[in-house]
């Protein structure tokens, strides 16, 4: 009875503070048409305090999104072009020489700010992919043998294009699996297509996004989201999904044990946990159901699931696998 209490007094806590999500989306959605599920996405990621990963081909305002987005918050932001030339030091920071003072001093990279927009993430070779990893982990960079914290909220919003394949550096797994979800994103429709053009040829296409909201209304968020309730059927049932990706033939997919050159980690269970208590607050509940399981099981499995070469000359993708494992794995 208690815990009911508690679920009503948390819901009605979450419907008060549901204003702040609904600002940022109605001031995306004065630059960005369509692309709901993107927008979804990033805010998932921003709500859990996950780094997103988007994938798509040029021109589908993915790099439009993560700027705005980080526009309508009052916060740091940096955006950094990744290309092939670039050093770890030009991101996280190096010593130079002050004559002043006769000594050397830090001077920090574009990574200490909140929002950190990768653009073209694939296109850096592995010294500064791999730089990266201590950054999203461990919300740290090294510099001269000393640590230094970077800021709270952190969150890095990659792009890669999967078209092009000269002059890129494929993620490695340990890299990509720092990412809570990676989002594809797909052409618009023929309606959002016209609507994108006469905001262009428009003067409404000038408009500047105005901060909606603080660093405070996110640690805010942030904060209830933690507190949605995630029962123990639900844990188990993320659990048993995750394991269906690493041992298929324990769960009747057979067929799929060829196809699966490795399952997902146990980060998987934990990025699904926090991503479908988000997207509950994001349905202004304060409980997690199946369905929000569901909702966000593909952008956090997606990138985790190594496919043979078997599974390539069947043309089996990830997200067929991800869907034989959502339709026989049990809901509670």
């Amino acid at each position: 009875m208690q815990k009911q209490r508690d679920i009503q007094h948390l819901e009605q806590q979450i419907k008060e503070q549901s204003g702040v999500l609904n600002r940022l989306q109605v001031e995306l959605h004065k630059v960005v048409v369509g692309q709901q599920n993107m927008i979804n996405m990033l805010l998932i990621g921003l709500l859990s305090n996950g780094h997103v990963l988007l994938e798509g081909v040029p021109g589908l305002a993915k790099t439009l999104t993560i700027k705005s987005l980080a526009n309508a918050i009052d916060a740091p932001f940096s955006r950094i072009q990744f290309t092939p030339d670039l050093l770890p030091a030009d991101i996280l920071g190096t010593m130079i020489y002050n004559q002043q003072k006769n000594e050397f001093v830090v001077r920090k990279g574009p990574l200490f700010s909140n929002f950190i927009l990768a653009d073209e993430i694939n296109r850096a070779p592995a010294k500064v992919q791999s730089a990266l990893l201590e950054a999203m982990q461990e919300k740290q960079v090294t510099i001269g043998g000393e640590s230094y914290p970077l800021n709270d909220p952190f969150l890095v919003l990659a792009t890669q294009n999967p078209l092009e394949q000269e002059g890129t550096y494929p993620l490695p797994e340990a890299q990509a699996d720092r990412f809570m979800l990676k989002v594809t994103v797909g052409y618009p429709t023929k309606e959002e297509e016209m609507q994108i053009v006469k905001l262009q040829v428009s003067q409404a296409a000038q408009h500047a996004l105005k901060p909606v909201c603080t660093i405070q209304d996110i640690v805010a968020a942030r904060a209830l989201v933690k507190s949605v309730y995630l029962d123990e059927k639900i844990e188990k049932y993320i659990v048993e999904l995750v394991f269906a990706t690493r041992f298929p033939e324990q769960h009747g997919l057979n067929w799929l044990r060829p196809m699966i050159g490795y399952g997902a980690s146990p980060r998987a269970s934990i990025h699904l946990a926090m991503a479908a208590k988000a997207y509950a607050y994001m349905q202004k509940r304060a409980f997690v159901i199946p369905e929000d399981v569901k909702a966000i099981a593909f952008e956090v499995l997606r990138h985790r699931i190594g496919l043979t070469y078997e599974a390539e000359a069947e043309n089996i993708t990830t997200e067929k696998i991800i869907t034989e494992i959502l339709k026989t794995t049990k809901v509670p």
